[in-house]
């Protein structure tokens, strides 16, 4: 079939337009020159015939989530979001370099770059599903590499919501190859574990120089036969002396026909990639995860929204055997973008809304003084969705200033104005929440305690 040509650029002031730098089957990305700052980006733009009132809306949301996640070094940072003079809704976005997607069929890549970028993407989806997000379509398409050679997740959740509409199947046809079996199959649209096993079967094409599921010297697949091939068969060998079989091991494990046989999380993933980087003498890579959340009280004024809570920006830097590095006492690490900062945490802003991730209240913030006349949190209800423990309780009607504090029995903290706070613990294990009310930077005696796991 012959390619339809590009949609023309919007008219976006303060950007001038240079080129396409490609098309795909809901929207056009064009290379744009920012006025001021003077810098080029990426612009994706929404194709006209997509667009109505319900995907303008979605747009929006994604966008949102997408722009909150970016701060993350190993997501793609958003710029901007608007709708163009003509109606189509437009992402300004980090000009990246390249694509894996135009990379690895040509030729496969190094072990120790692929663990590399398992890990780093590994941390990026782990951190968004912190956040309650799920990406649903992580392919070798979807990680750029920006210009100074870093991987990027980006197009997070934007063609799911766009799915089922115009872009027909041919959006979810392309993704098939990357597609766990029960997303293939129809039993969900996406969770943790089929993000794992997207991920898995993502660095296994990296390695391959094909996806999973292709059967290698064929001159083409269709759909339907990878499709079924997904639900039924194993995955074919990556044919490669120089990949381990630890690395194989740990792929054909996130590639499990069963949800229950996989890593339970993108972070149990990102330490066996650690573990095997180890076996074979090679510098651990870092990641950053985010540990930390502010609850999005615009959340109320979009009940459609899909995020729990967003990311502050604060970290933990994983190290090897999984455990974390304690935030120093002088401050904590922020990195915003592709950058570092340093920022002192001031005790005396404690009653602002600022979540502080497990060891950060004794590193940098000093207990908020309690009052016995402050009112208690009524009952809390528990959730329990796939990997994730969702706590509720009701607003007693907090006065403006007030916020909630949240203390995890994993060590955790937030102060918050949202009345829902979300746990991801790793196995079994109970977390428990005790609930407060910070008033005029007193916190009051009495907290309510509520105690879950997952099943």
């Amino acid at each position: 079939m012959p390619r339809r040509l590009p949609s023309p650029p919007p008219t976006l002031p303060g950007f001038t337009p240079v080129r396409v730098l490609g098309s795909g089957g809901f929207a056009d990305v064009f290379l744009f020159e920012q006025n001021m700052p003077r810098r080029q980006v990426a612009v994706k733009v929404m194709l006209p015939e997509v667009v109505d009132e319900q995907v303008r809306r979605m747009f929006q949301v994604e966008a949102d989530l997408m722009a909150g996640l970016s701060a993350h070094p190993s997501i793609l940072t958003v710029y901007e979001a608007g709708v163009s003079g003509d109606g189509r809704p437009y992402l300004v976005m980090e000009l990246c370099s390249s694509s894996l997607g135009q990379r690895y069929r040509r030729e496969p890549l190094p072990v120790a770059e692929v663990l590399r970028i398992g890990v780093k993407i590994a941390g990026a989806l782990h951190t968004a599903h912190q956040q309650g997000i799920l990406h649903r379509d992580v392919k070798p398409s979807n990680i750029l590499i920006t210009a100074y050679g870093a991987p990027v997740l980006s197009d997070f959740g934007i063609a799911q919501s766009t799915r089922g509409r115009a872009a027909g199947t041919d959006a979810v046809g392309l993704s098939v190859p990357w597609s766990a079996p029960e997303v293939v199959s129809d039993q969900t649209q996406g969770t943790i574990a089929s993000e794992v096993w997207g991920l898995s079967a993502t660095l296994h094409s990296l390695l391959a120089g094909r996806s999973p599921f292709e059967v290698p010297g064929a001159a083409s697949t269709t759909s339907s036969e990878l499709s079924s091939r997904i639900v039924t068969a194993r995955p074919a060998p990556i044919g490669r002396t120089d990949v381990p079989d630890s690395l194989e091991r740990a792929l054909l494990r996130g590639l499990s026909r069963k949800p229950e046989n996989r890593p339970a999380s993108a972070l149990e993933l990102l330490r066996d990639l650690q573990s095997i980087e180890t076996g074979l003498g090679l510098p651990q890579t870092e990641v950053e995860v985010s540990r930390a959340e502010w609850a999005a009280d615009s959340s109320r004024d979009h009940p459609d929204r899909t995020v729990l809570q967003a990311p502050s920006g604060e970290t933990r830097r994983i190290r090897q055997g999984g455990g974390t590095e304690g935030l120093r006492a002088s401050g904590t690490e922020r990195r915003t973008g592709r950058g570092h900062r340093r920022t002192r945490v001031i005790a005396g802003l404690v009653a602002a809304a600022v979540v502080v991730a497990g060891g950060a209240v004794a590193a940098g913030l000093v207990l908020l003084p309690r009052g016995d006349d402050i009112p208690a949190v009524g009952a809390i209800s528990t959730e329990v969705d796939g990997g994730r423990i969702l706590f509720r309780w009701n607003d007693p009607g907090l006065a403006e200033g007030d916020s909630f504090r949240v203390e995890t029995s994993t060590g955790e903290s937030s102060v918050q104005r949202s009345s829902e706070f979300a746990a991801f613990p790793a196995d079994g294990t109970p977390v428990c929440i005790t609930v407060t009310i910070v008033h005029a930077g007193r916190s009051g005696d009495a907290g309510t305690e509520k105690c879950a796991s997952l099943p």
